[in-house]
């Protein structure tokens, strides 16, 4: 199970490279719910001392993606659909309010997001696709010029990007970026109304696919086969 962390060097952000190595093996599924785990073989994996490790251990527990276990170690926590899909509510609601902020000051959005989230998209790295959508989202929260936004969202991604990495596995995603293309073009027109409503529509309909898909992955205990209106976003 501990094959997918890599070795790491020792340097002063010890514990934010652990703690984001984990937080990668969680979201991509090398590290599945219920796995239970101890500082030890994580330390001997990754090639660092046990301290940097029990506080990377601590930041995840508190993030709510580890639990104490019994005995020794901790376990990587269950997904809960229902708890995922009231937060992508609270999460689209800000992603809406982030675009017509955005198209109220006209903001321009590198192209070079869109281009490499179209490529992430044809790719079968779940990881680029999930820090593509990532890398969107983000600069539509700082183009808003309201860092409210962007420090409440990040706790959200946190626990989206476990999902995403759970039901992208087989899914095809190139024509959400034909939506965040939207989006963009109406922020840079500075239509605030209508960046706001495209925001909130593919929030609610990227919502909607990502807990039915999840919902089949906890049935199943395995990935679903790929549908061509799979998404999340």
């Amino acid at each position: 199970m501990l094959s997918g962390l890599s070795k790491i060097q020792s340097t002063p952000d010890l514990v934010d490279q652990v703690y984001q190595s984990l937080l990668d093996a969680i979201s991509a599924g090398t590290l599945p719910p219920g796995t239970r785990v101890t500082q030890e073989e994580i330390a001997e994996q990754m090639n660092v001392s046990r301290s940097p490790v029990l506080q990377a251990l601590r930041l995840l527990k508190k993030d709510g993606l580890v639990q104490d276990a019994p005995g020794r170690g901790v376990l990587i926590a269950e997904m809960d659909a229902e708890w995922i899909g009231n937060l992508y509510q609270v999460r689209g609601a800000l992603d809406a309010l982030a675009a017509r902020l955005a198209a109220e000051r006209k903001a321009v959005i590198d192209p070079a997001i869109i281009k490499a989230g179209r490529v992430a998209a044809r790719g079968k790295d779940v990881k680029a696709m999930i820090e593509a959508d990532i890398a969107f989202h983000t600069a539509i929260y700082m183009a808003s010029n309201n860092p409210l936004i962007f420090q409440t969202t990040q706790l959200h991604w946190v626990h989206l990007r476990r999902v995403m990495g759970a039901v992208l596995q087989s899914a095809q995603r190139e024509a959400i970026w034909d939506e965040h293309e939207r989006i963009v073009n109406a922020i840079a027109a500075g239509d605030a109304q209508l960046a706001a409503s495209l925001s909130d529509a593919h929030s609610t309909v990227a919502r909607e696919n990502l807990v039915a898909r999840l919902n089949e992955v906890l049935q199943t205990g395995a990935t679903p086969p790929a549908r061509s209106n799979s998404r999340a976003g």
